[in-house]
């Protein structure tokens, strides 16, 4: 009687002691599995009953399925999908009535999954097996690889993390083309214009760059193509552009007057240029002295004309004729003691054969001949008083008793004095040399063919 006591107490101690519970035990057990038991069958239920939460216990015994817990049993440990076994997968029921290891099955988790650049993700269960995690960019990224990740019954991670790109180019939007006609006077203009926008779904900082010429500058006449380009972060790149066109107004050719020209500022016949008229030597302007290109592509005022001069040699002093040439003509007095003089007759021949040549060097030739009461003074047909005579030879000291010129430039001061008769090629050379102006060379070249 009291030895079965002693039995039930020890069976009840046995089962008060759950499976893993103490490692000093499990040492103990090892060692005894490690011995062949005597199988004693007397007592069916010898270790007390295996369970395996998230697990299945599977069982054999020597005396056949129903005798699970009898001594000598063996029992496989296996766990549910999405868990581990940690302990022994394999126990046997010892003599010592207690199993010969302990197990439990553990959850299986993956890794935390870092996170993307410009983008998120989404999990179904965590980071545990079979949760899938689904992954988003921000607007104006893109992934690239794969969209979705499961975690696997290994703990690890299907796949490769994707990334986010920026592929979507930036968005720009130049401004509209315009016209621009030239400023008076000028063939270029000055164009402004407010610098494009741009926008980008991704990036706030955009890189815009201008191709063509900067704003606010003068253009030239004629069509100019700007163009700009705007780069992301990301170097995808979109472009625009816009025409800038100049017009430079002008208004019809002005013809230069008969027996005269035009000066003209800027390229004479655009808007807002001034051409002035100018009469040859011995000819008078008549009408307005300048006329401006408008807007209107037309000139104002009328027409001028040059006509002759009108020579007054009735003039009672030498000062009064001289007037009539001031800043306009210039002068080659001859004098000669008389008519029939060698030298006078030689220079008047050649004279005569460049006569259309010192015109065109707006030169007038005066003739004082003989002395008084006989002496005689004229501009071609045109005789002068004898006042007027005695008065151009005191005021250039001519003397009656010899051949001699003088020649006079346009403000009536005396530039030579020749006493030997000259030939047309050394006169014009001399006034072409030293009394002309570069413009008045620039127009007797335009008309040397015309004495020819």
């Amino acid at each position: 009687m009291l030895l079965n006591r002693a039995v039930l107490l020890f069976i009840l101690m046995s089962l008060l002691v759950p499976v893993g519970a103490d490692t000093e035990y499990d040492s103990y057990n090892q060692s005894a599995e490690d011995e062949s038991p005597q199988l004693d069958y007397t007592y069916p239920y010898w270790c007390h009953s295996v369970s395996l939460t998230n697990g299945e216990v599977t069982c054999h015994s020597p005396r056949g399925g129903g005798y699970r817990g009898t001594l000598g049993s063996r029992c496989k440990m296996t766990c549910d999908r999405g868990y581990r076994l940690i302990g022994r997968s394999s126990i046997q029921c010892l003599a010592t009535r207690r199993w010969s290891g302990t197990a439990y099955c553990r959850k299986i988790r993956c890794h935390v999954l870092p996170l993307i650049p410009h983008g998120r993700y989404t999990c179904s269960q965590g980071f545990y097996v079979d949760s899938r995690c689904d992954f988003t960019c921000r607007l104006g990224y893109r992934i690239e690889g794969e969209h979705s990740r499961t975690c696997l019954p290994s703990g690890a991670w299907s796949g490769v993390q994707p990334v986010c790109s920026d592929t979507d180019p930036p968005k720009i939007k130049c401004p509209p083309s315009r016209l621009k006609v030239a400023d008076p006077g000028k063939l270029t203009a000055r164009v402004t214009w407010d610098p494009p926008t741009a926008t980008d779904t991704a990036d706030k900082s955009l890189n815009i760059v201008l191709v063509g010429q900067n704003p606010d500058t003068d253009f030239q006449e004629g069509a100019h193509v700007i163009r700009y380009k705007v780069y992301d972060q990301a170097r995808n790149r979109a472009a625009c552009k816009f025409i800038v066109r100049v017009e430079v107004r002008r208004c019809p050719d002005l013809p230069s007057p008969l027996h005269g020209y035009l000066s003209c500022t800027s390229v004479k016949n655009n808007y807002g240029a001034t051409c002035e008229y100018h009469c040859d030597g011995g000819y008078e302007r008549k009408g307005v002295s300048s006329r401006v290109c408008q807007f209107n592509r037309s000139w104002s005022g009328g027409a001028a004309e040059c006509t002759p001069m009108e020579l007054k040699s009735d003039v009672n002093t030498s000062s009064a004729l001289l007037d009539q040439f001031y800043e306009k003509r210039r002068l080659l007095i001859v004098s000669a003691p008389n008519i029939s003089d060698p030298d006078y007759q030689l220079q008047n021949l050649m004279i005569q054969k460049s006569d259309c040549g010192l015109d065109l060097r707006h030169v007038t030739v005066i003739e004082l001949l003989g002395s008084p009461p006989q002496g005689t003074g004229r501009i071609k047909e045109n005789l002068l008083q004898s006042d007027v005579i005695e008065g151009l030879r005191q005021a250039f000291r001519i003397s009656r008793t010899y051949f001699s010129m003088v020649l006079l430039d346009e403000r009536g001061l005396d530039r030579e004095r020749f006493i030997t008769p000259v030939s047309q090629e050394e006169l014009f050379s001399y006034i072409d040399s030293f009394l002309l102006d570069e413009e008045e060379r620039e127009r007797l070249d335009l008309h040397r063919d015309f004495c020819d």
